[in-house]
């Protein structure tokens, strides 16, 4: 029996509850605390089934990252997804072992990112980049043993025109310059 926060057992004898100790027992027992603590748990386990993985072949829109596309017309240079080839704009050739081409792709893609891209996807099929140009346009200029491969982003509007030039290193020669 309580009385005036005073306990007294059956024995007879008087004991405090201080308030401390009655909301101790309580969340120990289970009180009102646990609930508020798995509702917590639970909206937060809710919340990050929201999040999804972006789908194969998208780019990451919190970084900087375009995907190659599975194929492209030289095997060892590659073309970010969102590109569409321009074919009436477009050639290439190839015969023993030479390799010229005019490439021509539209896409809607930050420009940043395609050089990005380039930067980053270029040496993994061991081309090495000589220089990057920027006037508005960007020019980035590769090569490799025997070829060279040139890359300009052009913007065009909400679009980015790409052309991609290969095509053989010029033979270097001892002779003196013709005067």
């Amino acid at each position: 029996m309580i009385l005036n926060g005073v306990q007294r057992s059956a024995n007879g004898v008087n004991s405090r509850r201080t308030p401390n100790a009655e909301h101790r027992t309580q969340n120990e027992k289970g009180g009102p605390m646990r609930p508020v603590f798995i509702l917590l748990i639970l909206c937060s386990i809710a919340l990050s089934g929201c999040v999804s993985a972006p789908k194969k072949g998208t780019t990451l829109q919190t970084g900087n990252f375009l995907e190659p596309q599975a194929s492209f017309r030289f095997s060892d240079v590659p073309v970010p997804t969102k590109f569409k080839l321009v074919p009436e704009a477009s050639y290439s050739f190839e015969a023993s072992g030479m390799r010229v081409g005019l490439l021509k792709y539209e896409g809607k893609v930050d420009i940043n990112q395609v050089v990005n891209f380039y930067r980053e996807q270029m040496p993994m099929y061991n081309w090495r980049l000589l220089n990057v140009i920027e006037y508005g346009e960007r020019l980035m200029n590769f090569d490799r043993d025997q070829e060279t491969c040139i890359i300009t982003l052009m913007p065009k509007g909400s679009n980015v025109v790409m052309t991609i030039t290969l095509g053989p290193k010029s033979q270097t020669s001892s002779k003196k310059p013709i005067k």
